[in-house]
C-alpha cells in the first residue's frame, strides 16, 4: 500500500472500519454492537474508548501499524451549517462533537476517535461532507414566517459522491453541471446541484417525501392541533414522526426487504403506500427541476432502496421527461469518505478548517 487511509464510520448499533490505498479499499468490516453491549453507557460520548479499542483491534488484526497510515477520513456529524468539503479535524470541532448543540449521534465519535489515532501517529484527520452540508441560495432559506428558517440536513456525502462520479465518468466538471440528487434511504433526500453547488434539497428531518421511518413534511394546522390536544413529550412526539412515522406507521415495518415482499406480493395496501412515497419523491423531483428553470442534465437516483427495480421505475416513469435518469445504487459512505480524503492527499482539492 503506498497510501493507506485509515476510515472510520460510527453508527448506533455498528462501527465500520476499513483501510483504503487512496481510492482502493484494502479491507473493510462492519462490526455489530448489541444492545447488551451498549446499554451499559449512558450516552453516546461514553462509548469513545470501547470503540476506539474496536478500531485498534481492527488494525492489530490487519497487520496495520497506525505509523504507516498517511491519513485517517472519519464520518461527520450533526456540526454547524458547513460548506462542502474536506475538514481536517480539529479542537474546535471535537467540542461541538462532545458538545452536541445540534443534537448527539453516534457519528459524532468517529472524529474523536480518529484524531486520537491520528494525533498518535502524527498525521492528519479529516471528515467528508458531514450531514449539516448547507450551502442553500437566499430565496431557499425562508420557510414563510420569521420565526423559522429553513435549514439543510441530508445525505450529502453520498450525493455529493455520485455528482463527482458521474462527472467524473462523463469527462464533465462537476461545477458545469446541472444535476437532481434522489437518495433513497431510512431517510429521502431529493437535491438539487447547479454548477457544483447543492443550491436547494429537501431537509428528510422535517420536510418533503415520507420514508421508510420518517414522516416527511406534515399538514400543520393538524399537527398543531394534535399536539395541543393531546401534549404529548417532545421526545416521545419527534419518535412518532421520525423513527416511527412514514412506512413504519402504515405498514408496521421499516425493512424495505420486507416491504418489498409485500408489494409483489399483491398486498394492496402496501402497493397503494409504496406508490404514494414514489408519487411524493417524483412531486419534490420535479420541484427541484423548476430551481433551475428545467436545466436539468442527469438525475441520479442512489441509496439502499435504489436496488428496488420496481420503486425505481415507479419514481422514473414519472420523472424522466426532465431529464435522464441514471442509477448509483447502494450507499458506499466508507468508500465516499476515503475519495475525499484522497482527493486532498492528491492536491486535487484543498482541506478546509472548521
Amino acid at each position: 500500500m503506498n497510501a493507506p487511509i485509515l476510515v472510520i464510520n460510527t453508527g448506533n448499533t455498528s462501527t465500520k472500519i476499513a483501510i483504503f490505498d487512496m481510492e482502493n479499499p484494502v479491507f473493510i468490516e462492519s462490526i455489530k454492537h448489541s444492545d447488551e453491549e451498549l446499554k451499559s453507557f449512558e450516552n453516546i460520548n461514553d462509548q469513545i474508548q470501547f470503540r476506539e479499542k474496536i478500531v485498534l483491534d481492527f488494525l492489530n488484526n490487519k497487520g496495520v501499524n497506525i505509523n504507516d497510515l498517511k491519513a485517517i477520513s472519519a464520518r461527520g456529524g450533526l456540526l454547524k451549517p458547513l460548506k462542502s468539503g474536506t475538514y481536517i479535524v480539529n479542537q474546535a470541532m471535537l467540542n461541538d462533537l462532545v458538545e452536541g448543540r445540534r443534537g448527539l449521534h453516534a457519528s459524532h465519535l468517529s472524529a474523536q476517535i480518529g484524531f486520537s489515532i491520528a494525533s498518535k501517529a502524527g498525521i492528519n484527520c479529516y471528515i467528508v461532507d458531514p450531514i449539516s452540508v448547507d450551502e442553500l441560495c437566499p430565496l431557499a432559506r425562508y420557510s414563510g414566517h420569521p420565526l423559522f428558517e429553513r435549514i439543510m440536513l441530508s445525505h450529502a456525502l453520498n450525493m455529493k459522491a455520485v455528482c463527482k462520479r458521474y462527472a467524473n465518468e462523463t469527462g464533465v466538471k462537476y461545477s458545469d453541471l446541472n444535476l437532481i440528487v434522489i437518495h433513497l434511504g431510512t431517510g429521502i433526500s431529493v437535491s438539487i446541484h447547479e454548477k457544483g453547488i447543492m443550491i436547494d434539497g429537501i431537509n428528510s428531518s422535517e420536510e418533503g417525501t415520507f420514508s421508510p421511518d420518517r414522516s416527511g413534511g406534515l399538514p400543520i394546522l393538524q399537527v398543531i392541533k394534535y399536539v395541543i390536544d393531546n401534549k404529548p413529550e417532545y421526545k416521545t412526539f419527534s419518535k412518532t414522526l421520525f423513527g416511527e412515522g412514514g412506512l413504519n406507521s402504515y405498514l408496521n415495518t421499516k425493512d424495505f426487504m420486507k416491504i418489498e415482499e409485500m408489494y409483489i406480493s399483491g398486498d394492496r395496501k402496501t402497493i397503494e403506500v409504496v406508490e404514494a412515497m414514489a408519487y411524493q419523491i417524483a412531486k419534490d423531483t420535479g420541484a427541484m427541476a423548476t430551481i433551475v428553470n428545467g436545466k436539468v442534465d442527469r438525475i441520479l437516483i442512489t441509496g439502499g432502496m435504489a436496488n428496488a427495480k420496481f420503486l425505481v421505475k415507479l419514481i422514473s416513469d414519472r420523472i424522466s421527461f426532465i431529464a435522464p435518469v441514471k442509477l448509483y445504487p447502494g450507499e458506499d459512505e466508507m468508500k465516499s469518505l476515503a475519495e475525499g480524503v484522497a482527493r486532498v492527499l492528491k492536491e486535487e482539492e484543498t482541506f478546509r478548517n472548521y
